[in-house]
Parts: structure tokens; sequence; C-alpha cells
């Protein structure tokens, strides 16, 4: 029973390692924020990120993906939303960079999650940490099988997180969006009052200096009509 427990553990320990990074962050205008992650040869690495809110400006940011030795992966030029998958060619820093620079006055607020993972080759050698285990042993245990539903309930709760933070964005973005259009309808339509009600004020001011002659508006009609 030991044993089996020590094979499980060991199974799920090899295949369960992954990390996994979610942030939400505000890049200022001119400005451009970088991060950095240590990533070793050969792991895979899944990105997504999202503008969630634009300040009063479009939804769109600038970012870049490099190397440890500085060479550029990939580059996006002011997009609102990108995912991106690869597999780590070098052990290093990477670096992930936001940039705003070509706002003037807008805060952006980015949606990040970025989700490295390694990826074991399944082989008997595996198995010899534990030591005392014959592979008769292991053949008895079906081990492969258990790696295998292991590897799918992994696989099933990463989804499901993933799909969650991903609701949660869109969510966050839907309201700032909306949020803003309120601001926009608000301002529009004091704009309109404001006009308004000075057309109005003008309308009345123009009609009683028609009848009131002590007016100094009716005197600019008089002094007017004068010069004609």
């Amino acid at each position: 029973m030991k044993r089996l427990c020590l094979i499980l553990f060991i199974i799920c320990i090899k295949n369960v390692l992954s990390f996994e990074k979610v942030l939400t962050i505000n890049i200022d205008p001119r400005k451009e924020d970088c991060f950095y992650q240590h990533i070793k040869e050969g792991e895979n690495v899944d990105l997504e990120y999202q503008v969630i809110d634009g300040g009063h400006g479009d939804l769109d940011i600038t970012f870049t993906i490099s190397e440890p030795m500085g060479r550029i992966l990939h580059v996006d030029i002011k997009k609102p939303e990108n995912t991106h998958h690869f597999q780590a060619q070098q052990t290093g820093d990477y670096k992930f960079c936001f940039d705003n620079t070509f706002s003037s006055y807008n805060t952006k607020t980015v949606f990040f999650e970025l989700l490295v993972e390694n990826d074991y080759d399944s082989d008997e050698s595996d198995f010899n940490l534990a030591e005392g285990v014959s592979a008769e042993e292991v053949y008895d245990l079906k081990v492969e099988d258990i790696k295998e539903i292991v590897n799918k309930v992994k696989g099933h709760l990463s989804k499901a997180r993933h799909l969650q933070d991903l609701f949660k964005s869109f969510e966050a973005r839907d309201r700032n969006m909306a949020e803003e259009n309120y601001f926009k309808v608000n301002t529009l339509s004091m704009v309109q009052l404001i006009i308004m009600v000075a057309v109005g004020v003008v309308q009345v001011i123009m009609v009683r200096s028609l009848f009131d002659d002590k007016s100094r508006v009716h005197n600019v009609w008089k002094h007017l009509d004068t010069k004609r």
C-alpha cells in the first residue's frame, strides 16, 4: 500500500507540475511596463491578454515577447487581445512587455494570464525513484491507467480555471464599455442641455428687447438700423 501511494505521488508531481500567473494591470499613458518570468528550455508557454478598459480611448495595447538573449519572439501592434503558444528554446528570464507609449492621456487596464507547463515523457525510468518497486508490480497496478486519469483531471481543471478567468475578463471589459458609453451619453446630454438653455435665454432677451425701449439690446438694434 505504501508503494502504491508513493507511485501515485510521483505520478501526480511529474504530471501536474506547472506554473500559472493571472494579473490585471494598469498601463499609464506614455509608459511601458515589462514583466519577467524564468522559463526552462522545453517548457510549453501559453499566454493570453485582453484590454478590458481603455479609459476614454480605444481598447488596444502593443505587446512583445522577448527571449533571454534579447531576440523578439512575438509583436502585437495596438491589438485589443491575443493569445500566444510557444515552446521555450532557451533557459532564462523571458520578458513580456505592454507598451502604451502611443497613448497621450488614456490609461489601459489589461488582463494577463501566463501558464508554463513541463512536458514530461512517459517511460519506465519515471519509476526508478520508487526504490524497491519491480516492473511486475508496476504492471499489476496499471500505472498507465492511473496516469491517464490524473492527466485528464488536470486538463479539465486547467480548462475550467482558464474559462473562469476568461469570462471574468469579458465581464470586466463589457462593464467598462458600458460605463464608458454611459459617461459619453451623459456628457453629450449635458452639452445639449446647456446649448438649449443658452439658446432659450438669447431668444427671450431678443424678444423682450423688441418691446422694451430702455433695454441695451434695443439700443443696439436701433443703432444697427440707423447705420442702414
